[in-house]
């Protein structure tokens, strides 16, 4: 089995457990179809705990206990996103931070692509040993500079970080290429998103997971072999698979956005959404006043709806550090992939809540009928 998720996003959480999924190390019940957050992490907590070494000296068994207090510390963040740095002389050169102990910890190689070519003496001497923050940072420092040639180095290491905008350089593919040993499952980074990767061949893969390709039972792995994203498609055993039909994948995909978004949408107006109050309309209004105040109130409520239409479609295209309700479960072997149904309660909430919206409009339109407006 493996994980996919419905929506892009850094998630580290997903790339570790399919790591430990692929490697055997945890297995998931049976034709489960759809698993929390929650449970994933107490899979993989549970998994921490049990991968103890036994027979360690008093010296490395304190490390370890205290590696795994620092992991158990930061654990929560694999769900929305880690803090994670890296430099540009090594494909597993990254800056050190907490959350790279969970890596440590988990005994899985983490690696990225943002290489600078060694072969390009200015770029080397602009960006050095900085991590991506320092480099920045330097970068700023520079422009402020009155120094001709800080000014210079600093306009050098901009146009670098421009143009590798897609956080891999075929330096750093290459390096990636040979770095990665045959077979070997692990964690690829690059553009604030963590992927499994393996190396099959000496061509390198990465996981299929997003949920569109749910029912694609022959999509597993796509090929990393270009800085521009543009794989090929392969199957469990890395034979060249293309999806079977492309339109019925992304639409897939795009229907379960859009069953999110309206829901997210339902929830947003049954809270916002205010009645009529007609105690506080005073007596003796006029009829046409009274037309009036109901045409603001039903153009009020119109502006409203296409604010928060515009504002939740903006959320669910701009969120790239979410963290999702839940991930769907595909079995690409030995068994077919399924997919999780809504559950038949959302359904009546959803219906429960338009039958509330419509309760405001019926006692505008009984009002409505029961006046006259005098022209």
């Amino acid at each position: 089995p493996v994980i996919t998720q419905n929506e892009n996003g850094p998630c580290p959480l997903l790339a570790i457990m399919n790591v430990l999924l692929l490697a055997w190390k945890i297995k998931l019940p049976p034709m489960m179809e759809i698993i929390t957050a929650e449970q994933l992490m107490e899979y993989l907590g549970d998994y921490i705990l049990d991968a103890k070494p036994k027979e360690i000296s008093e010296i490395q068994r304190l490390n370890y206990e205290q590696n795994m207090s620092d992991a158990m510390a930061i654990l929560h963040k694999l769900q929305t996103g880690l803090d994670v740095n890296v430099k540009f002389t090594g494909v597993r050169v990254f800056e050190y931070t907490p959350e790279c102990i969970v890596f440590d910890l988990l005994d899985i190689p983490l690696y990225h692509g943002w290489l600078v070519d060694p072969q390009v003496a200015d770029i080397v001497k602009a960006v050095g040993n900085c991590s991506y923050n320092q480099l920045v940072e330097k970068i700023i420092s520079c422009k402020q500079s009155e120094n001709s040639e800080l000014v210079s180095e600093g306009f050098v290491a901009e146009q670098f970080l421009n143009n590798t905008a897609t956080q891999l350089t075929y330096h750093g593919l290459c390096e990636l290429t040979s770095a990665v040993q045959e077979g070997e499952l692990c964690v690829f980074f690059r553009n604030n998103h963590f992927s499994t990767m393996t190396k099959y061949k000496g061509q390198l893969y990465l996981l299929v997971t997003d949920q569109g390709f749910l029912t694609e039972e022959k999509v597993v792995w796509e090929s990393l072999h270009n800085v521009d994203g543009d794989g090929n498609f392969c199957d469990s055993e890395f034979h060249l698979r293309p999806p079977s039909d492309p339109e019925t994948v992304y639409r897939g995909q795009q229907d379960q956005i859009d069953q999110d978004y309206l829901m997210a949408l339902s929830l947003q107006q049954e809270q916002q959404n205010q009645e009529i109050n007609w105690e506080q309309i005073p007596e003796g209004i006029s009829d046409l006043e009274l037309a009036k105040k109901l045409q603001e109130e039903e153009d009020r409520r119109a502006s409203q709806y296409y604010q928060e239409q515009e504002q939740a479609a903006a959320q669910f295209r701009l969120c790239l550090h979410g963290c999702w309700v839940c991930f769907h479960v595909g079995f690409f072997f030995p068994t077919q992939q399924v997919q999780g149904a809504a559950s038949p309660a959302s359904a009546r909430q959803s219906g429960s809540n338009e039958r509330k919206r419509k309760e405001p409009r019926e006692k505008e339109r009984e009002k409505e009928k029961n006046s006259c407006v005098l022209l």
